[in-house]
């Protein structure tokens, strides 16, 4: 099969590989689209470089990059009851990875059937971040009607899906955005936009109930600030792209889970996992039309190592999804 492979950190090439098989408890999927994730151009990088501890030393452990997918079931193992041959499904492999390929072999528990109302490209578009933002907002935040909810990096992948969730909870919404993506926001939802490139809405001495930090980019002294009493800040940062880093984004982590032990705030630290039951959640939010996916890009299998460029330097807006 036709796979974008990767044998040392900072490349990506075009080429072929063996199909995989699907194991007992797996699904082989004809994968028709993928997306493009922040962890991607991390595991390409690797950078920060603390994190080759966890990706490989010297390359990635892992050749085939990618975690999302949709695309259409060719094979089942003999203990999968619940999928049959020519099922449109999507998921999240998560660090398994492998999805920037023509087929992927998936553990049972980490797919389902895709929204009958999206097609494949939006579909793929869906899993890593909408579970992120659902993680976030519902699980560790608890969001609850009337409470105010602000969203650092609301245009991005992980934010269009959480200014559509909090909304459905019935929070009230700030969208921190960049001049270009207020309409954006906007027309998703939000009831208040702070324009980063105008105001930094870490001293506007406004405080909200839920902080969601999807950027990194503000110290945490700064992000506490806007933390009401009794309040929640959950991090989920990916960090933007300066060039190779020790820590990168994970020094806010680091300083966060150390603070977080004497603190009177609430601070979480995000960690997102794949989960089955999740995305027959997001199927249903997407199927009753309260969360829409919104794909800024489309790239071609073959313009991988683009697809992922335009999203580490240049502030992709939503997500960007590869076709196969």
């Amino acid at each position: 099969m036709k796979a974008i492979v990767q044998d040392r950190y900072g490349v990506l090439e075009f080429g072929t590989v063996d199909t995989p098989v699907a194991g007992d408890d797996e699904v082989l999927v004809e994968v028709r689209a993928a997306s493009v994730n922040a962890w991607d151009w991390h595991v390409m990088r690797g950078d920060p470089y603390l994190s080759r501890l966890m990706f490989g030393l010297r390359r990635p452990r892992r050749r085939i990059r990618g975690r999302d997918f949709a695309g259409t079931v060719a094979a089942v193992g003999k203990n999968v009851t619940r999928f049959r041959p020519g099922d449109e499904v999507y998921g999240d492999l998560g660090a398994l990875e492998g999805t920037f390929a023509e087929y992927v072999s998936v553990p049972d528990g980490q797919i389902e059937r895709k929204p009958a109302n999206l097609t494949f490209e939006e579909a793929a578009a869906v899993p890593l971040a909408a579970n992120t933002a659902l993680m976030g907002l519902r699980d560790v935040a608890g969001v609850q009607p009337g409470q105010r909810v602000l969203l650092n990096g609301a245009s991005g992948g992980v934010g269009t899906f959480a200014l559509q969730l909090a909304k459905s909870f019935g929070a009230t919404v700030t969208a921190v955005c960049s001049t270009r993506n207020v309409q954006l926001v906007t027309d998703l939802g939000a009831d208040h936009v702070i324009d980063y490139t105008q105001q930094d809405f870490t001293r506007a001495g406004e405080q909200y109930d839920v902080v969601f930090d999807l950027v990194g980019n503000h110290s945490l002294r700064a992000l506490r600030r806007t933390v009401a009493p009794g309040g929640i800040l959950v991090l989920s940062g990916g960090g933007v792209s300066r060039g190779g880093s020790l820590v990168g984004p994970m020094g806010l982590v680091i300083k966060a889970e150390l603070v977080a032990r004497f603190a009177r705030d609430r601070i979480v630290r995000l960690t997102e996992a794949p989960s089955r039951e999740n995305l027959v959640t997001l199927r249903e939010l997407i199927e009753s039309g309260k969360v829409t996916p919104v794909v800024d890009r489309t790239y071609p299998l073959t313009e991988t190592a683009a697809a992922i460029d335009y999203v580490e330097v240049e502030h992709a807006r939503a997500k960007v999804v590869i076709s196969v």
